[in-house]
């Protein structure tokens, strides 16, 4: 078994809570079978845990990431439920997670219903609508600002020797590119999917660079057609091999195609990952004129126990 499988695998088996341990529960987000799309941890009251608490939760839980919720700040629409939520990888602590806010989101609809809810992050305010549609939760983040950024030469050049590829296999349609709407991810674009297929890379090495160049992940794509695409994220920082489905990396994509002039100002694009892992994920990737955030949506079922 690989790495990344193990760390998928190892989690804790329960959510059963203790005194000094708050219920942790288990989604997976961006799909609607529990076999598929990317585990998250969810603890819906982190009141009376500190840093080191929550580290140790999300390294025992062993998914790409845990979200940890306190209540929130007032909002203007009094009508969303406000939290304020921080996201551990078993590693470290990441500023912004999309798929855990899927999850978290499906799990507060799950107990309090369906609606609008404001999540206070480290890199801003999140806000996230969730629907329910034929008995299936479905949550719409919408990003913050996001930013594109040339990749030097040279990054490039090191992280393509980390990944095993060369720089003739990469699409030249879609350049490399450093993009951000919550976290920082290296685009990189493959001309085949037989190269997105095979990943087998150097771990510490790129974990190296990505620790240099403050990135969450390797955003790895491959463009089916003008709308379709299919993506894998190496994780090294976080301490796993691959995400099996990245709403962060999926925001920051949609802002890529549209700084790039790949898609118009207005469009929906669709992302398929962790197919390679056998974790098939859909992430939707919305983009509105006149509106620079980025807003993704996917469903999010519970892990059974």
């Amino acid at each position: 078994m690989d790495p990344a499988a193990r760390r998928l695998s190892s989690g804790m088996s329960h959510s059963e809570s203790t005194p000094d341990r708050p219920d942790v529960l288990r989604y997976t987000a961006f799909a609607t079978d529990p076999a598929g799309g990317n585990p998250a941890g969810v603890v819906l009251d982190a009141s009376n845990l500190d840093d080191a608490a929550m580290l140790a939760i999300a390294a025992e839980l062993g998914y790409s990431e845990t979200a940890f919720l306190t209540p929130g700040p007032a909002v203007p629409d009094d009508g969303a439920r406000s939290f304020t939520v921080r996201y551990f990888s078993p590693q470290a602590e990441v500023p912004f997670c999309g798929h855990a806010t899927v999850a978290t989101s499906v799990a507060l609809a799950e107990r309090d219903g369906p609606g609008d809810l404001v999540f206070a992050t480290r890199v801003g305010a999140v806000p996230v609508r969730v629907t329910e549609s034929d008995g299936v939760l479905r949550a719409t983040l919408t990003s913050v600002e996001p930013h594109i950024e040339e990749a030097a030469a040279a990054d490039v050049d090191e992280a393509l020797a980390a990944l095993g590829w060369r720089a003739d296999e990469l699409d030249p349609g879609l350049p490399p590119r450093i993009a951000f709407a919550g976290a920082r991810h290296l685009v990189l674009a493959a001309a085949t999917r037989a190269r997105l297929a095979d990943l087998d890379y150097d771990f510490d090495r790129l974990k190296t660079l990505m620790l240099r160049l403050d990135l969450t992940t390797v955003q790895l794509v491959w463009r089916e057609s003008a709308t379709v695409f299919h993506a894998r994220d190496p994780f090294p920082v976080g301490g796993v091999v691959e995400d099996p489905a990245t709403g962060a990396a999926a925001a920051a994509f949609g802002a890529y195609a549209r700084a790039l002039g790949l898609v118009p100002a207005a469009a929906e694009l669709t992302l398929h990952q962790g197919v390679d892992m056998g974790r098939p994920g859909v992430l939707t990737v919305t983009l509105r004129d006149g509106d620079a955030r980025v807003r993704v949506t996917g469903a999010a079922v519970r892990i059974p126990e």
